[in-house]
Formats: C-alpha cells, sequence, structure tokens
C-alpha cells in the first residue's frame, strides 16, 4: 500500500493545494493532509478551523484524511506507516527551498521518499499569503479558493477589520 503525507500550513487552503490533493489521491492508496504550524507566519484560521475546512472541500476523496501534527514531518511518517512526502512546486524557487528540505529529511530518515508535483499553471502564481493580502485590500479571489474557504475568509477578515475600527474608534476618545 503506496501511504503519503501532504504537509503545510494551509492558511488558507487554495484551490492549488486542492488539485494537489486530488491528483496525489489518484496516484496513491491513502493520502494524509497534514497541518502543521509554520512558526514563520501568523495563522488567520485555527487549526481546528483549517482541518473542519479542508475536510468539507476534500468529502469526495474516501482516501484522503486530514490531520494536525506537530513537529518533524519524518516522525509524522514513521507514526502513521507512510512511504512518500509529498510537496507541491510552483516555481524554482520552490523547487530551491523544498530540495533542501528533501535532503533534510532523508538525512533524519533515509526511507523518506519525497515526491514533487508540479503545479499546474494556472496555480503557478498562488500563495495563501497572496490570497489572504488581495482579499484584505477587498479584492475578489473567490476563483482560487474553495467556495467554504473562500466564505470562511471574508467572514474572519471583516471581523478583523471590525476589530481594527472599534480599536480606532476607542482611541479616539
Amino acid at each position: 500500500m503506496k501511504v503519503a503525507v501532504f504537509p503545510g500550513s494551509f492558511d488558507p487552503l487554495t484551490l492549488g493545494h486542492l488539485d494537489l490533493i486530488k491528483r496525489g489521491s489518484a496516484l496513491f492508496d491513502q493520502l494524509a493532509v497534514a497541518v502543521m504550524t509554520n512558526e514563520s507566519k501568523n495563522p488567520l484560521f485555527t487549526f481546528e478551523e483549517r482541518v473542519a475546512q479542508i475536510k468539507e472541500a476534500v468529502s469526495g476523496l474516501d482516501n484522503v484524511s486530514v490531520i494536525t501534527t506537530e513537529g518533524l514531518t519524518v516522525d509524522l511518517m514513521n507514526r502513521i506507516g507512510a512511504d512518500y512526502l509529498m510537496r507541491g512546486l510552483r516555481n524554482t524557487t520552490d523547487f530551491q527551498y523544498e530540495r533542501d528540505i528533501a535532503a533534510m529529511n532523508n538525512f533524519l530518515d533515509d526511507q523518506c521518499e519525497t515526491v514533487f508535483f508540479l503545479a499546474k499553471p494556472e496555480y503557478q502564481h498562488l500563495s495563501s499569503s497572496l490570497l489572504k493580502e488581495v482579499t484584505s485590500a477587498g479584492g475578489d479571489i473567490s476563483a482560487y479558493l474553495p467556495a467554504n474557504i473562500n466564505e470562511a475568509l471574508k467572514k474572519r477578515l471583516m471581523e478583523r477589520e471590525m476589530l481594527r475600527v472599534k480599536k480606532d474608534n476607542e482611541k479616539a476618545r
């Protein structure tokens, strides 16, 4: 049985991520989408929110599970019996970064095999950070997000804006 892990912060999950999940689902017998912490990012959604959003987005893919974890990806792979680490590549910058991560993972566990998927051209420019930035500036990025996540993102950014306005009003008093 071919088991793979697709780790990421997925804050939020984009259609680019979802495309990779669908393609991985077709290639592997089991695919675990691992929602992880990225220490260099300040998450917009909690672990629980991201897990619920992703579960809804992948609900039709019977061989895909959604999990949360902290720590080393290779340790997660050993815990769940995964043979492959799945990663997406949008461009050469991604490749250089992911190549180094793959080498370190292989150093930590020589059984860790990283499989790279090239992003489809229509998703190569996407990043969760870019989509959050465009949305917070009022742009419509609904073409790049699953519907449930698009609505959650709009709601969260509206909540943040209302909180900011409230704080500004309190300071003005």
